[in-house]
């Protein structure tokens, strides 16, 4: 089996999973109403697939929830190692302290 493609992507999968189950809904309805194949849900509940945002839209509404119910908390420590990134406030700190040299 596939393993998780970052912990963020293992996050979502498992709050997209509780809020079918809580729904008392099949990956297969879900998939369904959500306008996509059934395997390609249950990678993203896996986490092993990388959803697009519309994607990720298209399931929240069918499970009634927000975005911002399945992605809270998830921050850059969830990315993995090689699509680790700076973000933009170290970045202007560091180029800051670089050109006052």
């Amino acid at each position: 089996m596939k393993q998780p493609l970052s912990p963020a992507a293992s996050l979502f999968g498992e709050r997209v999973r509780r809020a079918r189950v809580e729904l008392g809904l099949s990956q297969e309805t879900v998939a369904e109403l959500a306008l996509m194949h059934v395997t390609n849900f249950g990678k993203i509940e896996r986490g092993v697939a990388n959803p697009s945002l519309l994607t990720i839209l298209r399931i929240a509404c069918v499970l009634d929830t927000d975005i911002a119910a399945l992605t809270e908390g998830l921050s850059s420590d969830h990315l993995p190692d090689e699509l680790a990134v700076l973000n933009a406030t170290d970045f202007i700190r560091e180029r800051d302290r670089y050109l006052r040299g």
